[in-house]
């Protein structure tokens, strides 16, 4: 069974070096896997980074997005089998690879992800944020539809998932009607999963997932019992920035009629209650305090401010719609890694 880790890169420096490092701290044996790096035009130390620890592969992404980033990788790939692994992710312990790896031996799985964000001691107080909400949008906590562990609920995701406890990790089937935004930071799956799917130019891995369920009915994935750091964000900004680049890619490729997941079918409840939580803030400091009464640490005092500027950011692209504006992604151009 060979491996591929694909990893999308644009002026990673900061972060890709601890993330190879981890990588190669795998007891996983370096002749069974290759690290694949599809670059969108970095112009820091981001190549040399890749290049002195060994990566197999440096491929263009003239597209520039993560989700073109990993077309290019995996059309560059050799494997069998894929692990998207993003430059500002950190594999947590040497035997992640090997858990990962160890559902495929049931010959119905066809993809794993680990069931948690987890982080360090010395990570940046929004970076643990994230980590203890289980999701980096917050509106997702509001919709139920999420899939890492939440200190906030407890639970990896508010859908009905039908779900069988293999011991270190656990069997899940999805469905169009249980079928929550799995597929980033950290997804390993077989190559087979985008035969007959729309995965070129732009790699929307829930659309993969929601394009063979349409087509098969089911699709049985494996929530192994383990995490992955995600360095998402160090500052506020950081994530204004991010949540600007996100709605507006979204809207974008909605436009264009790029995604095949059924966006429009979330839980309009769900939105509401969101917005009126943001509004009079009261409902956000009770989650706050079920996730501290959970996981103590300061960082929940960022979900107010957190959830505030998704609603401002949010509801600023919601307008741009209403009044009909053509919508265009982020310039790629001059993106750093803050």
């Amino acid at each position: 069974m060979k491996l591929s880790i694909v990893i999308p890169v644009l002026n990673s420096e900061k972060t890709l070096g601890d993330c190879l490092a981890a990588i190669a701290e795998q007891t996983v044996s370096r002749h069974d896997y290759e690290i694949v790096i599809a670059d969108a035009g970095s112009t820091d130390r981001t190549l040399e980074i890749a290049r002195e620890a060994g990566v197999d592969i440096i491929c263009p992404n003239p597209l520039k997005t993560g989700e073109a980033g990993k077309t290019a990788g995996i059309e560059a790939a050799h494997g069998d089998i894929i692990a998207l692994v993003d430059s500002d992710n950190i594999l947590p312990d040497p035997l992640w690879l090997a858990r990962m790896l160890a559902p495929f031996e049931d010959p119905e799985v066809v993809a794993t992800e680990p069931i948690a964000y987890t982080s360090r001691p010395e990570d940046p107080t929004l970076t643990r944020y994230f980590a203890l909400l289980g999701m980096n949008d917050p509106l997702c906590l509001f919709t139920r539809n999420y899939d890492r562990v939440s200190a906030v609920t407890g639970k990896w995701t508010g859908l009905n998932v039908a779900t069988e406890d293999k011991g270190d990790w656990l069997k899940i089937c999805l469905s169009e009607t249980a079928l929550p935004t799995i597929g980033a930071n950290g997804f390993v799956f077989r190559r087979s999963l985008l035969e007959g799917t729309n995965w070129r130019p732009y790699l929307f891995d829930i659309d993969i997932l929601y394009e063979r369920i349409r087509r098969d009915g089911k699709v049985v994935v494996a929530k192994v019992k383990t995490g992955i750091v995600h360095l998402y964000c160090a500052k506020l900004g950081d994530f204004v920035r991010k949540q600007r680049r996100r709605i507006r890619d979204f809207l974008f490729f909605a436009q264009e009629k790029q995604r095949s997941y059924p966006w429009d079918k979330q839980r309009k409840t769900g939105i509401m209650l969101f917005c009126l939580s943001t509004v009079t803030i009261l409902p956000l400091m009770v989650q706050a305090m079920l996730g501290y009464c959970r996981r103590p640490d300061r960082a929940w005092l960022y979900h107010v401010p957190v959830c505030v500027v998704t609603l401002w950011v949010y509801g600023w692209g919601a307008l741009s719609k209403l009044l009909g504006r053509r919508q265009a992604p982020v310039d790629r151009s001059t993106w750093q890694k803050e």
